[in-house]
């Protein structure tokens, strides 16, 4: 049933929301082969709903898909229960296969470590962390924790909060409130647009250095790449950030093979117990690194 909150929106929008493993795209696909249909009528693609409808979708099977194969890669698992598990995902680590990465990747190592999340959307992957971001992310290990958590990552109760190396010295928290769109000149990457979804991102200063500041960014909405397109929006790109670097005549680039950038904290409402609750997993090596020199420097 389309809730009452998505009433005004077109019905591909509206589900693209209510059923996020899947594209808009191929939901856009799906109502033009009359594979779903709202109150028993087939709708076209321009539908707008009221709220209160009744949606029948009749799931086809990627015709471009092919099955993803276990691989026993290592995982580092912070917390697991029957329900969900938290896992602090190295860098380097590819989340979900995609153009180029077929192989390798954390779903890859679900489904060899917990078979049963192969029935699941995504192996039961929510959320996820850039190949070059760690820290920690959950996933999902039965369909009613999935839905649990997809809904709460839309109501906004699963709080995030990742710590950020970045390029200027930062003198006062703040919030950056800016829409985020695909970039219409590369499909890769996101760009500020007021056309886009909202993305609302809350900083604070944790420490100062020459040139640098180290935050702590806590996420509102989550969209790919906010951080990062947050953060050089402001004027303080990050720390070997490559995609979205901006111009450092003002000031020294630091050495950093990647983003300076960790998932830092990870709190939610358990889907069985409906107890908050949080985890928090330290620095990786690198990241400690670059922050131990710039203190030793700044001695």
């Amino acid at each position: 049933m389309i809730p009452d909150a998505e009433g005004g929106q077109r019905l591909d929008q509206a589900l693209s929301r209510m059923l996020p493993e899947f594209s808009r795209n191929r939901i856009q696909n799906w109502i033009r082969a009359r594979k779903i249909a709202v109150d028993d009528v087939f709708p076209n693609t321009k539908m707008k709903v009221l709220g209160g409808e009744n949606v029948r979708v009749e799931i086809e099977a990627d015709p471009n898909a092919t099955p993803d194969a276990p691989e026993a890669i290592p995982l580092e698992v912070v917390f697991e229960d029957l329900m969900l598990m938290v896992i602090n995902k190295p860098v380097g680590l590819v989340v979900h296969p995609g153009s180029g990465n077929r192989q390798g990747t954390m779903l890859n190592a679900l489904l060899h470590w917990v078979p049963q999340v192969a029935e699941l959307p995504r192996a039961g992957i929510v959320h996820r962390l850039d190949k070059d971001t760690s820290g920690l992310l959950v996933v999902a290990k039965t369909i009613k924790s999935h839905t649990d958590l997809v809904r709460q990552l839309q109501a906004r109760t699963v709080k995030r909060e990742y710590l950020a190396l970045v390029y200027g010295e930062i003198d006062r928290n703040g919030t950056v409130n800016a829409p985020l769109a695909r970039d219409p000149h590369n499909r890769v990457k996101r760009t500020v647009h007021s056309m886009g979804k909202e993305a609302i991102t809350h900083y604070e200063v944790v420490e100062r250095f020459p040139g640098v500041t180290l935050v702590r960014c806590k996420l509102e909405t989550g969209r790919t790449h906010q951080i990062r397109v947050h953060m050089q929006h402001l004027g303080h790109p990050l720390v070997g950030e490559d995609t979205y670097s901006a111009s450092r005549r003002s000031h020294h680039k630091i050495p950093f093979p990647r983003q300076a950038l960790h998932a830092e904290r990870l709190g939610l409402i358990h889907p069985f117990t409906q107890e908050f609750m949080q985890w928090e997993c330290p620095l990786p090596a690198d990241f400690a690194g670059i922050l131990n020199t710039l203190r030793e420097d700044n001695l």
